[in-house]
């Protein structure tokens, strides 16, 4: 007997929003977060917002490094009050968490060795081999002149060096992880993706949309991971704003 698929409540939390999409719905829903939102709160908001919403499980992108399905640390965004916080039992339904930049790989995935980066705030970071996801923490590496990664590709680097050097070292990054990771392909996601103009070879622009189908596909039976090797990836639909 083939197993019933669950209807998954996907969250994926962000320094200035908590985007909250589901199965079976149109549109996502935005709820504005902050330096005041902790986990607690989080969870009454969302519920308030997908009131009469049907689902049996929920996914969580966490803006934090995540092990073994549990935040380490808290968000620099955010208030306090999310690690060790009993998310299965404020939401009364199996919860998985992971970082929000692995959830946002997890959606674009098509197949392969495939680097991803994204370029927002901070520098996430995430690896798919062969349908393989490993999260990665490559933000708080040095990289040159006593500076990180994230200083130069997140948005301090934006702000310190301007469009044109930050695009030029955005460029330069990509490819040195890229040969350096074997990485078959990169994706660049992130809010600031889209101020690129020019992708390095065997580079790809990502959609933050695509959280929401690594949400979905974060409760995939191992049998359906093939699918994650189709050419074409459909888009969530999102509400503008």
């Amino acid at each position: 007997m083939q197993k019933q698929k669950k209807d998954i409540l996907v969250i994926d939390v962000g320094g200035t929003h908590i985007k909250v999409f589901a199965t079976g719905q149109k549109e996502a829903l935005k709820i504005p977060s902050g330096p005041k939102m902790t986990a607690k709160k989080m969870v009454k908001e969302v519920k308030k917002a997908t009131m009469g919403w049907d689902y049996s499980a929920v996914s969580i992108g966490y803006p934090a490094p995540v092990v073994h399905g549990h935040p380490l640390s808290e968000p620099h965004n955010l208030a306090g009050g999310w690690v060790g916080f009993d998310f299965r039992k404020a939401f009364g339904r199996p919860v998985k968490i992971v970082n929000d930049a692995a959830m946002q790989a997890l959606g674009i995935y098509q197949g392969g060795r495939m680097l991803f980066l994204g370029l927002g705030t901070g520098l996430g970071s995430a690896m798919i081999v062969d349908g393989i996801l490993e999260p990665m923490e490559i933000a708080h590496l040095p990289y040159k002149k006593g500076r990180t990664f994230e200083d130069y590709l997140g948005i301090r680097g934006l702000k310190r060096l301007g469009k044109k050097k930050w695009r030029r070292y955005v460029g330069r990054v990509a490819e040195q992880l890229k040969n350096a990771m074997e990485a078959d392909y990169v994706v660049l996601g992130g809010g600031n993706a889209k101020l690129l103009k020019k992708l390095p070879p065997d580079t790809r622009l990502g959609d933050n949309a695509s959280a929401f189908t690594g949400g979905f596909r974060l409760w995939d039976e191992p049998e359906e991971k093939s699918k994650w090797n189709r050419p074409h990836i459909p888009e969530m639909p999102v509400s503008a704003g």
